[in-house]
């Protein structure tokens, strides 16, 4: 009975309200005052901007994308339109946002215990396939900024969404004692045009030419450089110094690191025919530490008798995200460590909803 109840609690959703407010200058002051908004502007969600999301995906209101396990929140097709015309989405937009979030439902990602931490990490997004180039997506300059128009109000959308739907507010449900400012926007397409590498979405069993999302539960980006070399081992080596770092400074545990290389550090990898399979399993072999090294950085008191332990950063080669995106020129990469480990894991999944049909 208690179940069946449950069932009944997540069938009955209620239904979005409208308001009526007199010009833009009021609504900002309307959301902002009901804690919806993200401390920046929003696109005024109106009936009709909401109703445009959902006919160009051809997706009801109800369309259920997912629910949420922990509360039993009913996530819907309606509940992301509105977030995402706040963020500023456009209808072509949107099936990447629906698609990012179903992602981000499914059990390995944890979606609850990412949200709620005070580690203060932030949802990862990351672009593969044909869409980029549909909705004019850069992977190079500033690929990790504001970098275009799409990227940026996509991550945007998911933050509203996790803030309006799952109460992910600073101080509520979000915990974070920093947090960092991939919780604004962290959404990022890959530079596929450049690089003879096999994209991120092919690498996790995603057929070539389908258009696909990758969500992971991540830390800041922390950027390394390295001009003075050719060698793809030395490279690497200054790749695994900086998560080798983490492993010391953050967390010791294993997880879904993510390393993003440039054209200028790439062109050495592919020249020595150096694929994203074989960085893995250099990373893999060379980014571990023993536990003694926490004496080092302030932390003799959990070393204990167990100095000599190895730890490594990936349970497997699999678990390293090799991601090529970046501007053309500077001897830069960064490295993105995982919010806590195994608990959360890197989801990659198509593009599922319709993207060119638009409105019938």
């Amino acid at each position: 009975i208690a179940q069946l109840r449950k069932f009944i609690n997540i069938l009955n959703m209620p239904v979005s309200k409208s308001y009526n407010l007199d010009n833009y200058a009021a609504v900002q002051e309307f959301f902002h005052s009901h804690n919806w908004t993200d401390g920046l502007p929003v696109v005024p969600p109106t009936p009709e901007a909401v109703k445009d999301l959902l006919e160009w995906s051809k997706i009801s209101p109800e369309h259920l994308i997912g629910i949420e396990p922990v509360r039993s929140r009913a996530i819907t097709a309606e509940k992301l339109a509105i977030n995402a015309v706040m963020a500023g989405c456009l209808p072509e937009h949107f099936p990447l946002v629906c698609e990012s979030f179903s992602a981000m439902l499914k059990e390995p990602f944890l979606l609850h215990g990412a949200t709620a931490s005070t580690g203060g990490c932030a949802v990862l997004v990351i672009i593969n396939g044909p869409v980029r180039k549909q909705l004019g997506m850069n992977g190079t300059f500033n690929a990790l900024g504001s970098s275009d128009r799409a990227t940026t109000v996509i991550g945007r959308a998911i933050r509203l969404i996790l803030c309006n739907l799952l109460d992910a507010r600073p101080g509520d449900a979000d915990r974070s004692t920093l947090g960092h400012p991939g919780k604004f926007s962290f959404c990022i397409a890959e530079d596929e045009e450049n690089t003879n590498w096999l994209s991120l979405a092919e690498e996790r069993d995603i057929p070539h030419g389908v258009s696909a999302v990758t969500v992971m539960a991540a830390g800041s980006p922390r950027q390394i450089m390295n001009e003075w070399t050719t060698s793809p081992e030395e490279i690497l080596d200054t790749f695994v110094a900086e998560i080798k770092s983490c492993m010391r400074h953050y967390s010791i545990w294993p997880g879904n690191y993510a390393i993003v290389i440039p054209p200028q550090l790439r062109v050495h990898f592919e020249k020595s025919r150096w694929s994203k399979r074989n960085i893995r399993r250099y990373v893999f072999e060379h980014a571990r530490i023993k536990r003694k090294e926490w004496s080092d950085c302030g932390k003799t008191a959990v070393v204990g008798n167990k100095g000599e332990k190895e730890y490594t950063a990936l349970t497997d080669e699999n678990h390293l995200l090799v991601v090529a995106a970046g501007g053309p020129a500077g001897g830069f990469g960064a490295v993105i460590p995982p919010w806590f480990g195994t608990k959360s894991k890197a989801v990659t999944q198509p593009l599922g909803l319709c993207l060119d049909c638009g409105p019938e």
